[in-house]
């Protein structure tokens, strides 16, 4: 799974915008630098003096997944979601959060809300998709566990889907 943008092609389009643009290129310049502490800083900064700013707050939550703080950027989207409910992509970066942690259900809710939000959303589109199989995976692995003595015929047969289902799961 994949956020909707990637960190710097996000930066990029978010400073474009005047408002906060200095703010925004300046964290851009300390994330490429390596400096990615000092860029969240920037960022931070930049929120205490406009708090409700959506593209800074969406830009933090992408830095804070970046860098593996997941517990701060679950919260960040989601607080997204509550303040912007008719934005698909703070939905569909939850979804990845917890997707990666193998929530697997949470990650489908929070992607079916971003489609119902924004159907042609082809990353979400994608995402579900990855999500999908790995259910579907789950679910197959499951139904091997819990086969009470199946016929040689239906064991052939789940073992031969659960070895696509495998297999399709490893695509990237």
């Amino acid at each position: 799974m994949r956020l909707l943008l990637p960190l710097l092609v996000l930066l990029g389009a978010l400073a474009a915008q005047p408002a906060h643009a200095s703010d925004l290129a300046n964290a851009q310049r300390l994330w490429l630098a390596g400096q990615k502490p000092q860029a969240v800083d920037q960022v931070e900064q930049a929120l205490a003096r406009t708090p409700d700013d959506l593209q800074l707050r969406f830009a933090l939550g992408v830095m804070r997944m970046e860098l593996g703080e997941r517990a701060k950027a679950v919260a960040i989207f989601t607080r997204l979601t509550q303040d912007f409910p008719d934005l698909a992509d703070p939905y569909n970066n939850l979804a990845v959060l917890h997707a990666a942690a193998g929530e697997l259900d949470e990650a489908k809710a929070a992607l079916d809300q971003a489609l119902r939000v924004q159907p042609d959303h082809a990353q979400a589109q994608e995402n579900l998709g990855d999500v999908l199989v790995r259910l579907a995976l789950r679910a197959y692995q499951h139904a091997q566990k819990v086969a009470i003595a199946p016929s040689d015929a239906l064991n052939a047969k789940l073992s031969r889907t659960l070895t696509l289902t495998r297999d399709l799961s490893k695509t990237p």
